[in-house]
């Protein structure tokens, strides 16, 4: 190939360096009005009263939102398909608030500090009710989070209001309890997972004006733009035809812009008033008024016979959404999902539980979007029963786990197969993953630890993993391309470009296919007036789902070419051929600026422009083996990361330095949440955890040595073998870095973070069974 599998520059890197305005905040109108938003200092309650008056008299603001400014429209504010599997329990403004930093009012006036003063001019009574900040008590609690007659589910999902419970879900392969029971060895216990913030660069931000056809124009920092228009129209009762939303450049989302936040209120100020406006998110804000990761609970059994082979996986979990109900199903479903196909070969497997509410920031996507959670229970879990058994961890991996042409019946349950047919492996490089991780991080020599001269243990773990390429007959994605006089193409899509590079990785494609340099596509992404439909970005399905869409569209640029070539020529089509610069049939030949010009300025005069769409019937894995090596300092518990390896089969990598900045960037997000990062609240729900000083990431100080590599792999299915790489990186950490430490010290972590305190406190309780 040409042009894929090459390392090119990103073609949006330079200018963005370069300082060029690109991102939401840098196209706002310069008079924009500024929004701000009232928030609640408490996690459950009820307006009593608010009165405004105060505040609409101040000079210079513009207008005074509260919740009696709004029809009651119940909502979800999850980017995903239609009809949407988040419960509709959300309203723009509501007479009762669920968690601190919940939305009270809205202003919006000449500048920031006049808005600041007008939101102190609100007075608001509150009747402050009992709230739920346990989510292990929240189920059928007699403080009901959700009473509102009007919130929905669209399709059955399990949501029960008055028990708390967003959704719920339950699956089964063969007779569990019958396969327990016959296995020799069993394993029972239970994991935690926590909160984790998603720290992107840029703050969640939006603006909003008036065009002069009388449109609203939104741009907004979203990875979902296509969702955005449409939940907006819904929302504020304004027609979609006359909605146009724009994505420029994002400084990251992880998944926590795959929502709607402050786009609701300036939409509203700007229709209401005519005026532009804009709303930036501060940082405590980001913290307190968005999204974390859904904290979970896994009780988990795992079956064996004394051979080593796992026969039984039986998890039920429990879920925390939070205030409001967004991803609550979907997430809890992929922490199955892509976790337990690892061990297809199972005789049974059950998994089930409930999403329950509490008044805490509501939970929503992120990415490893529940299989983090879920890989971490079950890998940590597998290497628990290795012990009990005393089987080596590896081994018993390379026997159970799936291999490539084999299957697992999960599949078909869970929505990813064809039609009710388990999806088929016809990628699946894991078992080289494995062995050439061993062979970095120098398994043979290190495991399962070694004491330093300075008297510290080092000790080596792992974990596989796998994760998806988009949702199968639900995400869809298009492209157009168009041909342009001297020979140069317009590159059009709906997929969303948020740091992954995913226009450069597109704009690839479409040059490979057309077999021209990637300099003569210029690549435009997500403008719902101007690009074509695109679900956006997440669930790991750009490359996949959207490429593909880049390809088929190419390849009928291709041959719209070499048919109007022919034309031109006067040749026969069956002997024209096109090789990116000229079109040719025998000693005939034209170039394609030659052809383009003559096609608009002088003969059979016409525009060629193709597109085509991609829905995928299958989400074929991406594969992961990671290793971590530790160093613990057993007189005070703390634990550094010496070295990390991954190995990667996500099929053919479109642009090598891309994909393994994505994997080396799911790797630290992975680690943060491992060992640094936790949401943390007071006793009565405040957030302790609200800005940089207090919410701790990894940074290059913790993280020294870090391998990627990427097994040799083609996916039949995928645009020139590929799969996705996105979220793969992720997912293993958690449980290879605490299988390390166990391996090291001897000291099991089942709650997430590590902490030192919970080393050292290990080691002692080791100590003492001595």
């Amino acid at each position: 190939m040409k042009y894929v599998n090459k390392t090119i520059p990103s073609v949006d890197g330079k200018g963005l360096m370069m300082g060029k305005p690109g991102y939401t905040d840098d196209l706002a109108e310069p008079n924009s009005l500024i929004v701000r938003v009232l928030r609640s200092p408490h996690p459950f309650a009820k307006i009593i009263k608010i009165n405004k008056e105060k505040a609409l008299t101040l000079e210079g603001v513009e207008c005074v939102l509260t919740h009696k400014d709004f029809k009651r429209i119940a909502v979800t504010r999850a980017g995903q398909g239609y009809p949407e599997p988040s419960p509709h329990d959300k309203f723009i403004l509501d007479d009762h608030v669920r968690h601190i930093g919940d939305e009270v009012a809205a202003v919006a006036a000449c500048d920031k500090e006049t808005a600041k003063k007008a939101l102190e001019l609100i007075d608001v009574e509150y009747e402050v009710l009992e709230p739920v900040l346990d989510f292990e008590k929240a189920y059928e609690n007699k403080n009901v989070i959700h009473s509102e007659p009007e919130i929905h589910e669209m399709f059955p999902i399990g949501l029960e209001p008055l028990k708390n419970v967003a959704a719920s879900y339950m699956m089964n392969v063969g007779d569990v309890d019958k396969t327990l029971e016959e296995c020799d060895v069993i394993l029972d216990t239970r994991f935690y997972t926590q909160a984790q913030a998603h720290v992107m660069m840029e703050p969640h931000t939006a603006n909003a004006r008036i065009d002069y056809q009388g449109r609203l124009v939104m741009y907004s920092s979203t990875q979902t733009p296509i969702h955005v228009r449409r939940i907006l129209s819904h929302a504020l009762e304004y027609p979609l035809s006359k909605i146009r939303v724009i994505k420029p450049r994002i400084g990251g989302g992880y998944g926590g812009k795959q929502c709607l936040h402050g786009e609701f209120l300036v939409a509203a100020v700007t229709l209401r008033t005519g005026k532009p406006s804009k709303i930036v998110y501060t940082r405590k804000e980001v913290f307190e008024s968005t999204f974390s990761r859904h904290p979970m609970r896994f009780d988990i059994k795992l079956g064996a016979m004394n051979d080593g082979t796992l026969k039984g996986i039986d998890v039920d979990v429990l879920s925390d959404t939070g205030a409001y109900g967004e991803h609550a199903l979907t997430v809890f479903m992929v922490a199955g999902s892509k976790v337990f196909p690892l061990y297809n070969k199972v005789d049974s497997v059950r998994f089930g539980g409930k999403v329950v509410y509490t008044n805490h920031t509501p939970a929503g996507a992120f990415r490893g979007y529940g299989a983090i959670q879920g890989n971490y229970a079950l890998e940590s879990a597998i290497d628990m029963l290795c012990d009990k058994m005393n089987i080596d961890p590896v081994e018993f991996r390379m026997k159970n786990m799936i291999k490539e042409g084999e299957t697992s019946p999960i599949f078909a349950i869970m929505g990813e197969g064809t039609e009710g047919t388990a999806m088929n492996m016809e990628s699946c490089k894991l078992d080289y993953c494995v062995k050439r991780g061993l062979e970095i991080i120098n398994w043979k020599d290190k495991y399962p630890k070694k004491t330093t001269e300075d008297g510290k243990v080092r000790g080596v773990g792992m974990a596989i993993a796998m994760q998806g390429s988009g949702i199968p007959y639900i995400d869809m994605g298009s492209a157009m391309i168009k041909l342009n006089d001297d020979g140069f193409f317009n590159l059009m899509v709906g997929a969303t470009e948020l740091g992954q590079g995913s226009d450069t990785i597109l704009g690839q494609i479409a040059a490979e296919s057309l077999g021209v340099n990637p300099d003569k596509i210029v690549i435009y992404s997500s403008d719902s007036d101007l690009t074509p439909f695109d679900t956006g970005a997440y669930a790991s399905s750009t490359t996949y789902v959207s490429g593909n869409a880049v390809k088929l569209t190419a390849d009928r640029m291709k041959e719209m070419i070499i048919e109007e070539g022919a034309k031109a020529l006067g040749t026969r089509l069956a002997e024209t051929d096109f090789d990116g610069k000229i079109i040719k049939s025998g000693d005939k030949e034209m170039t394609l600026a030659e052809l383009s010009n003559r096609l608009y300025y002088n003969e059979d005069q016409k525009q060629l422009m193709a597109c085509e769409s991609y829905v995928g019937t299958k989400s074929p894995p991406p594969f992961m083996a990671g290793f971590a090596e530790v160093e613990i300092d057993p007189e005070t518990g703390k634990v550094d990361i010496v070295d990390y390896a991954a190995v990667v089969d996500c099929g053919t990598t479109i642009n090598p330095a891309l994909a393994r900045v994505q994997v080396e960037g799911g790797l630290v997000q992975g680690i943060g949440m491992t060992m640094y990062e936790d949401v943390v609240y007071t006793s009565n729900g405040g957030m302790v955890t609200n800005n940089m000083m207090n919410y701790r990431i990894p940074t290059r100080k913790e993280i020294t040595d870090m391998h990627v590599e990427f097994a040799d792999s083609f996916e039949p299915s995928g645009p020139y073998g590929a799969k996705s790489v996105g979220e793969i990186g992720i997912d293993t950490p958690p449980a290879a870095i605490t299988n390390a430490i166990y391996n090291a010290v001897g000291v099991r972590i089942q709650e997430l973070p590590v902490t030192p305190e919970k080393v050292f406190m290990g080691i002692l309780k080791q100590k003492d069974k001595e």
